[in-house]
């Protein structure tokens, strides 16, 4: 898999997640077998660039290359400052975002609602290219809603003007998260264009990601909701896409190193009270449906020190690690890859 002169080390993508794909989780996921990860979102607004949110989502101090980080906006002039700006600071692929379902993002016309709006979409584009010499990545869904799907025409656009990968989530705009990924629009568009295609789009397990791959030719697959809590999933399916066998499930002591190294670095990054808070959905999503986790998961929303929070999750795992070894996920996790979790002996 490559990406304009960045060779990636495999086809597994970390999507882009506001609030969740920041520094410390971009770096977990690469070093758990993730070959690429795409940043928060970033703003176009030059007003906002001193901001504490701004400064914390271009930092990427020590983090493995590339580095790619995704701006969104709907100014071409200001995307392309933007782009500007953030290659300046690190950026070595620049992402255009133009899938993002969010009302908060369309109601400013950027995000996927630029799918309406082909002559802008040309023009966003034109402006960023020209303005870096870094590569420019394309995310998008297959269209507005299930009756204007106009993704086919959109990328031969992207590869036209000179984009150099495309991402695409098998989802309309109107679509939101509901309902189930469509991969055929995906294949379709992987027929029409020569750069790569990434497929995108509820992708939870090895033989989804396989499946996906063969179904639609496309080049890599990018992983978004399937990682939080489960950052090891990108081994897992590396591993399968190369063996067509399974790895055998992490250890319980393995899951509870992976998620202290990831908690003190959030709260590295973020500072104590910050990062207390925001490693708390990162402890629920780890431990969800474990035996035992929802009394857990309560409690640990009204710790209010890092002691506190760090001595209960030692407190579960020394417990679990007393009982089991093995974390084994059921049969039915393709369809929801953190509800049904059972513990092996």
């Amino acid at each position: 898999m490559q990406i304009g002169h960045h060779i990636l080390k495999n086809n597994l993508v970390v999507a882009p997640m506001a609030g969740v794909t920041d520094r410390p989780f971009r770096q977990l996921c690469k070093k758990l077998g993730a070959g690429l990860a795409v940043s928060e979102m970033v703003t176009s607004n030059s007003l906002l660039y001193g901001s504490e949110k701004t400064l914390r989502r271009a930092n990427h101090e020590g983090e493995v290359d590339p580095i790619s980080v995704q701006i969104a906006g709907s100014d071409p002039k200001m995307m392309a400052e933007a782009a500007k700006h953030n290659v300046d600071n690190g950026a070595q692929i620049i992402d255009i975002n133009m899938g993002c379902p969010a009302k908060k993002i369309c109601n400013v016309m950027a995000g996927s609602a630029l799918l309406k709006d082909e002559p802008l979409v040309a023009q966003i584009l034109k402006a960023v290219v020209a303005a870096v010499d870094v590569p420019v990545t394309l995310k998008i869904r297959t269209g507005w809603d299930k009756n204007n799907r106009n993704a086919i025409e959109i990328a031969k656009m992207a590869q036209d003007i000179g984009v150099q990968a495309l991402a695409m989530h098998g989802r309309t705009r109107a679509c939101l998260y509901m309902g189930d990924a469509e991969y055929d629009t995906i294949a379709a568009v992987k027929q029409s264009i020569q750069i790569p295609l990434i497929a995108n789009g509820d992708i939870t397990t090895p033989e989804k990601a396989k499946y996906v791959l063969d179904y639609t030719g496309a080049d890599a697959v990018m992983i978004g909701r399937a990682a939080q809590g489960r950052p090891w999933i990108f081994r897992e399916i590396e591993y399968y896409l190369k063996t067509g066998e399974h790895m055998l499930p992490p250890t319980v002591e393995e899951i509870h190193t992976v998620m202290l190294e990831h908690l003190h670095d959030l709260y590295r990054f973020y500072g104590d009270l910050a990062g207390m808070r925001v490693a708390r959905k990162h402890i629920s999503w780890y431990t969800k449906g474990l035996a035992g986790s929802a009394s857990f998961r309560h409690n640990m929303n009204t710790l209010q020190t890092i002691d506190l929070q760090l001595n209960a999750i030692n407190d579960f795992f020394a417990e679990l690690k007393s009982k089991h070894e093995r974390l084994v996920y059921a049969d039915s996790v393709e369809a929801d890859a953190f509800e049904k979790v059972e513990l092996a002996a």
